[in-house]
């Protein structure tokens, strides 16, 4: 049998406990990995803890509010104290608030630009020196194919998408030295409570909203699982060369793009 592709890694999960997140949790269970899964849905990610202990994994759920700097220390310290070590960091937490540069207010700005940049500044500079200090390590943050190219009515969120694209960038060149890869994900529209949301924010029927996010050339909504497939594969050994990259994981959304 082959070995698991992530065995005796630990790995942090922002916005774990739901659609991308919990999928990756799932999968890196699975691999071999030792989960703390970060959330503010304490019921969601209690239960997702749960289910990786029955099957054998190991995991733990840290209440998050990953915009405060005491929180993020905080589930750093304790995934330490569990597990010993910290080799990934997926910072996968986001919202958006579908809404054009005259329609979002200052709060709701400040809001997207915490969760989606700000937490990955925190908890990036937390985990750096723990990976450092072991030689190696994998961070992954979430970014959007809105980070490569704008979209209608999402102005904080393809600004905050398109700031994660450049911040990976930078920490790939700054932190490669240390043997610390830096690579970030664009999921296309994946079929998550997030995505429905934006149907209820724009006013629009949900069916037709999904119908109309599946028009790209493979015909439908990605699956958490399809992009938690991806991270699986950046945090692995066999993501080895690479960092500072973006993959584009959409069903073609952006092939037509320039």
């Amino acid at each position: 049998m082959p070995s698991k592709r992530v065995e005796g890694k630990t790995a942090i999960i922002t916005g774990g406990a739901g659609g991308i997140g919990r999928a990756t949790a799932l999968l890196f269970s699975g691999e071999g990995a030792a989960v703390s899964v970060v959330d503010l849905d304490e019921q969601a990610g209690g239960e997702l803890v749960r289910e990786i202990s029955a099957s054998g994994g190991r995991a733990m759920f840290e209440r998050c509010d990953v915009t405060r700097d005491n929180d993020c220390r905080r589930v750093v310290e304790h995934t330490v104290e569990q597990f010993g070590a910290i080799h990934i960091l997926f910072n996968n937490a986001g919202i958006i608030r579908r809404a054009s540069i005259l329609e979002v207010s200052e709060r709701e700005w400040d809001a997207v630009m915490a969760v989606n940049v700000k937490s990955i500044f925190l908890m990036s500079r937390l985990v750096i020196p723990i990976m450092a200090k072991a030689g190696r390590g994998s961070i992954i943050n979430t970014a959007s194919g809105w980070g490569l190219a704008g979209g209608a009515k999402a102005a904080a969120y393809c600004a905050s998408k398109g700031a994660v694209i450049l911040l990976t960038k930078a920490m790939a060149i700054d932190h490669g030295a240390q043997n610390i890869r830096v690579n970030a994900i664009c999921p296309g529209d994946t079929d998550t409570a997030l995505l429905r949301n934006e149907a209820a924010q724009l006013g629009e029927q949900e069916g037709r909203f999904l119908a109309d996010s599946a028009k790209r050339p493979l015909g439908r909504l990605g699956r958490p699982e399809e992009i938690a497939q991806a991270a699986l594969y950046l945090a692995s050994d066999e993501s080895s060369f690479v960092t500072g990259t973006t993959l584009v994981i959409d069903g073609g959304g952006l092939a037509g793009t320039g």
